[in-house]
C-alpha cells in the first residue's frame, strides 16, 4: 500500500495540548503521554512526561485539518494531492 500523505510533528516544540487529535476527522492521530517517562516510544519529554503521537498514515486524508487545529504551528503535511486551505475549500 502506497500513502499518499505524510504527517510530519516537530515533537520538540510539541506541548501534546491535543488539539490536533480532536481536530482530525479520520481519527488519523492518538496522543499518548505516559508517566513516569520510559525509554520506550519516548519522541518528546515535557515535564517528566513522555509525549508520543501516534499518525496512522493509512487513515490520513490529508485535509490537513491537523495543521490548522494546531497552536504552535508545529505540524506539515507532505505528500501527493494539492494541500487545499481550509479558507479555500
Amino acid at each position: 500500500m502506497r500513502m499518499a500523505f505524510s504527517v510530519h510533528v516537530n515533537m520538540e516544540r510539541c506541548t501534546g495540548c491535543g488539539n490536533c487529535v480532536i481536530a482530525c476527522p479520520v481519527d488519523a492521530l492518538e496522543l499518548y503521554t505516559v508517566e513516569p517517562a520510559t525509554k520506550e516510544k519516548i519522541y518528546a519529554v515535557k515535564n517528566g512526561k513522555s509525549i508520543h503521537l501516534d499518525v496512522k498514515a493509512e487513515l490520513c486524508a490529508g485535509c490537513g485539518v491537523c495543521v490548522n487545529a494546531c497552536p504552535y504551528d508545529v505540524i506539515r503535511l507532505s505528500g501527493k494531492g494539492d494541500h487545499v486551505a481550509l479558507s479555500e475549500a
